[in-house]
């Protein structure tokens, strides 16, 4: 075996992981393997704040399904990650955390930067490894990269800071000697019980999730949905899960999502879900559709058993990958029942979304503010850009990228990239910039409002400086509107907190390097984003939209009415509030 430093034996095994970039920020911990990457042929990208490092790197991962790794110094370094993983981790993204930490003969003095992150890290990542000693560098590494593939989250690997240096003899592996892809159809007793429930079903329904695009099924689930007739819906935040322009599309399930859908599986005897976790928030009623009947079964496909019934009762479970199990149940499908035909459920189909799209296009026509634009018509055009170029769309949370629900439609998976479940702002555009990195011929779109752009603006020089032409559309209302319905709803219009103060975002992105575009036309946006998509540059356009346009409580299942008890409090009662 040859004889090697840990720093080398680090940087063999990221070579032999594929791995081309490694993203943070620089900090003398980890010089000496940084020291490396030019020689191993991995380039470093240097960002601003380590969060965006995170979140770059999981939008990378999922866009090419290939492993992700930041790195950055210890202590304040990688305690900055900590939003960033958290998110991987509920969006289920592999992912590795170079974690330097205090050198290992000054542990316990609170020393400059000293942080416990092994621990801080345990509750949020798949895994929380340490490098006992340099001789192990390798060897955790590669377990690093073996839990996050196969658990499908983030790892944390600990190395004290003096670790990275001394002399091991080593053997640098293959991945395919550590590590196997996750596969496999699971119990196959469980299909002929799938099988005969949806045969059997009168008014079936697919709702294709997460696990259909990273397994690359879509295919599969499109030829399910024609031999049993059933409408798709895509699970939440995942509205690349199924093709818009089927005519078994119904839209996405969640909040801010499709009325078609829900209407449709709420009819539902049989939900089939392939590749969805079925999440809590993801599947709660919605404008008073309740979707997922407690009368219909329910066939769920997860790769993962923990996820398998975890928030709705099942009647077949099927833990396997999402493409072995649909291809398997597809195969069974036709062999126990001829195709149907699926013109009654694309009539149903087409003639609930034609009522939604009133809906919606009714809430849209309501009258602004003099000079601003309603959000939803904002969407309406950015929707439609993103639909006719095939571009990827990356969404922040709050009222206007929560609104976005309703307006993303893809033909083609691996396009939808969101915050997901953990529901952090700043997230929007410093994912698009990893979608950038992995996809650099591809249009790439941004959605997030002033609040949210307010945490991702200092990262337009890290586009200019790697040269990432994405698109950020900032919806700029003045407030963190999602908080401000609140206040609405529930605190009598007392605002505290919710107003945001700007003058111009697209000067501030020109005097960063960036295009800067402020507008508050539909044609206008519609000529930014042509402008911006043809000048290949990164770009800013600043979207003055009306700020008292409101979507519903993210949360109404959270908040109640007020109660006061002290006298100096008692006019904010909500026995005051109802009169």
């Amino acid at each position: 075996m040859p004889k090697m430093t840990p720093s080398e034996a680090m940087a063999e095994v990221l070579v032999e992981e594929g791995v081309k970039h490694v993203s943070g920020i620089l900090g003398s911990a980890y010089m000496d393997l940084l020291d490396l990457f030019p020689a191993a042929g991995i380039d470093f990208i240097s960002v601003r704040h380590e969060q965006t490092a995170g979140h770059m790197e999981d939008a990378f991962t999922r866009m090419t399904g290939r492993c992700g790794v930041v790195i950055g110094q210890n202590g304040p370094g990688i305690t900055n990650y900590a939003t960033a993983v958290a998110t991987a981790n509920m969006a289920h993204t592999p992912m590795i955390i170079i974690s330097p930490s205090a050198g290992s003969a000054s542990v316990g003095w609170d020393g400059f930067q000293e942080c416990d992150t092994w621990n801080l890290f345990k509750p949020i990542t798949k895994a929380s490894l340490r490098i006992p000693h340099p001789k192990r560098a390798a060897d955790v590494l590669r377990t690093g990269f073996r839990t996050a593939y196969a658990l499908r989250g983030p790892v944390l690997v600990d190395i004290p800071r003096d670790y990275f240096y001394g002399e091991l003899d080593e053997e640098i592996l293959k991945p395919s000697q550590y590590r196997v892809a996750p596969g496999g159809i699971g119990n196959p007793e469980q299909f002929k019980h799938a099988v005969e429930v949806l045969k059997s079903a009168k008014r079936p329904v697919i709702v294709s999730g997460r696990g259909a695009v990273d397994a690359d099924c879509v295919d599969v689930v499109k030829a399910l949905a024609e031999h049993i007739a059933a409408p798709v819906a895509c699970s939440y935040l995942h509205n690349d899960a199924f093709p818009a322009d089927h005519p078994l599309w119904c839209g996405p399930i969640g909040y801010m999502g499709s009325h078609a859908a829900m209407r449709i599986m709420e009819k539902a005897d049989v939900i089939l879900a392939i590749g969805s976790r079925l999440s809590y928030f993801g599947t709660l009623p919605q404008d008073g559709i309740n979707y997922f009947p407690k009368t219909a079964k329910i066939v769920q496909i997860d790769i993962n058993p923990l996820h398998i019934a975890k928030t709705h009762p099942i009647t077949v479970g099927l833990c396997a990958d999402a493409k072995d199990a649909s291809q398997e149940l597809y195969k069974q499908l036709r062999e126990a029942m001829p195709k149907r035909d699926i013109t009654e459920a694309a009539n149903m189909v087409k003639e609930e979304l034609d009522k939604w799209h009133k809906e919606i296009d009714a809430i849209a026509n309501e009258p602004v503010m003099e000079g601003r634009m309603h959000p939803r018509k904002a969407l309406e055009v950015v929707g439609k850009f993103i639909y006719d170029n095939d571009a990827i769309a990356t969404t922040d949370i709050g009222n206007t990228s929560s609104t976005a629900n309703s307006y993303l439609r893809f033909r083609h998976p691996k396009r939808d990239i969101a915050t997901l479940t953990f529901g952090n702002t700043g997230f929007a555009y410093q994912a698009a910039l990893g979608a950038q990195l992995a996809c650099p011929d591809k249009p790439v779109v941004s959605i997030a409002g002033d609040g949210a752009w307010g945490m991702s603006l200092f990262e337009v020089p890290t586009a200019c400086q790697f040269n990432l032409p994405v698109i950020a559309t900032v919806y700029n209302n003045g407030a963190w509107c999602a908080e401000k319905k609140n206040q609405v709803d529930f605190y009598n219009n007392r605002f505290v907190g919710a107003d945001i103060w700007s003058k111009s975002y697209a000067k501030i992105a020109e005097s960063m390097g960036a295009d800067g575009y402020t507008v508050n036309t539909q044609a206008d946006l519609a000529n930014a984003l042509e402008t911006a998509k043809n000048n290949r540059r990164p770009a800013v356009i600043e979207i003055m939209t009306d700020g008292t346009r409101l979507a519903p409580p993210f949360r109404r299942d959270a908040l109640a009415l007020p109660t006061r008890f002290l006298p100096k409090y008692e006019k904010l009662d909500k026995k005051y509030f109802s009169k």
